[in-house]
């Protein structure tokens, strides 16, 4: 028997898995994987194109979404998240969480006799990274040497999306303010993948020549405390259309949603025709539907 596989970062894939999983996820007759079976789909976390995205894909697989709240299931409240994991792998064939605590998820797939994926956890966000780097290939063709750029907080994110990047083979560089950067051991993990990450203060610098440029709110779910700090750290690093101008022609704005317009990024450049988000945001139910189909025939 195989042993299982679980996605709780990117780097879970090897490069050529990643590969394996983006050419699944372009298939436009996917497999019928699921044919029969459900998938268990945890929020303790409110989601809009998660929720979709999975429902979607599972649907498309053949197989029916469960989606749960947390406060259902009450995670080491009413019951442990090992015990609810193996309860839910009683009727499911694979699981999907959404934790605020990333050492959640990673219980959850010490135990669990199918596949766990990572939906968000405070640490990351593999699956926006597949579908970021799946968008990033469908424009470009190929994303070996592609320069990202990502401007604003090394969040859960961008650090899914440097280890995507890394193994993909693609440049990525980001600038954020001192005080807001990758520590050692997220670098490390990054240069694992065989391309280190590159951390610039100036946003200008990060931009010159890049073929993708990326950012995310400052201020996370559940960090609302950290606003007022955040907003006076990062008042430099609006993506607007004067840095826009400054990456390669042909370049595309990427953000993962949802945004707030003038923080974060200017509004003609959300909405501007650098901007590729609803592809984006697409690619999050293709890529999905691509994990799971690699997920289930690998575990």
């Amino acid at each position: 028997m195989k042993p299982v596989r679980h996605l709780i970062e990117v780097d879970d894939l090897t490069a050529a898995e990643l590969g394996m999983v983006l050419e699944l996820s372009a298939d436009p007759s996917p497999s019928r994987a699921l044919e029969g079976k459900g998938m268990a789909l945890l929020f303790e976390k409110p989601s809009a194109r998660t929720r979709h995205s999975m429902e979607m894909a599972v649907v498309q697989l053949g197989g029916h979404p469960v989606s749960i709240a947390g406060d259902e299931v009450g995670i080491d409240e009413r019951e442990s998240a090992e015990d609810i994991t193996r309860t839910l792998a009683c009727y499911h064939a694979a699981v999907g969480a959404r934790v605020f605590d990333h050492a959640v998820v990673e219980r959850m797939a010490a135990v669990s006799p199918v596949p766990v994926v990572n939906m968000l956890s405070d640490q990351a966000h593999p699956l926006q990274a597949l579908a970021d780097i799946l968008t990033v290939e469908q424009v470009f063709g190929e994303i070996s040497g592609r320069r990202i750029a990502y401007v604003g907080d090394p969040n859960n994110v961008a650090r899914s999306l440097a280890i995507a990047a890394g193994l993909a083979g693609a440049e990525f560089v980001m600038a954020s303010p001192a005080g807001y950067r990758f520590d050692a051991v997220d670098l490390n993990r990054i240069a694992n993948t065989g391309r280190e990450a590159h951390v610039v203060e100036d946003p200008d610098r990060a931009v010159d020549g890049a073929h993708v440029v990326y950012t995310d709110v400052w201020v996370s779910m559940g960090q609302e405390a950290e606003t007022a700090e955040k907003m006076d750290a990062f008042v430099r690093y609006t993506v607007d259309e004067r840095l826009m101008s400054r990456a390669a022609p042909g370049a595309i704005f990427l953000h993962c949603l949802p945004a707030r317009p003038g923080l974060e990024v200017a509004e003609g450049v959300l909405y501007g025709p650098q901007s590729r988000i609803w592809q984006q945001a697409e690619n999050r139910m293709h890529a999905a539907r691509g994990l799971l189909t690699f997920l289930l025939g690998a575990s």
